[in-house]
Order: structure tokens, then sequence, then C-alpha cells
């Protein structure tokens, strides 16, 4: 049997105030273990940026569009 890989989703909030959610295969831990990093070679945050660099070393990394819908 294979084993379906498991993914966990995530909020991020950057230093433009935009709000967006992206996914990855890694855990919170890993994650903020990768923010470390980024926070190394940048000054702000930007959330497709942090993606983008997140992305290179989980290339299943991806940012997510939310939109609303009413009925």
């Amino acid at each position: 049997m294979t084993k379906k890989k498991q993914y966990y989703y995530y909020r991020i909030y950057d230093d433009e105030e935009k709000f967006n959610y992206f996914r990855s295969s890694y855990e919170e831990k890993k994650i903020r273990k990768m923010l470390k990093k980024y926070e190394v070679v940048h000054q702000e945050y930007h959330n497709a940026a942090f993606v983008d660099f997140l992305k290179k070393d989980d290339p299943k990394a991806e940012l997510i569009e939310v939109a609303r819908i009413s009925y």
C-alpha cells in the first residue's frame, strides 16, 4: 500500500500586511527553521517570496489563493 503524502496548511501575515495561506509537506517545527534561514537573507517578510524560498527545499509548497463565494 502506498502511503499518501501529508500536507500542512498555514496562515501567514507579511510586512505589507498581506494575509495568505500556504501548504507544505513540512511540519510547523521545520517551517519555523526555514523562517530563520529566510531571515538571514531577507530584511522584510513577503509571503510570495517566502513560499518561493521554501519551494527550493520543499517543491510541494505553494501559496493558496482563497476566494469568498456568497449565495
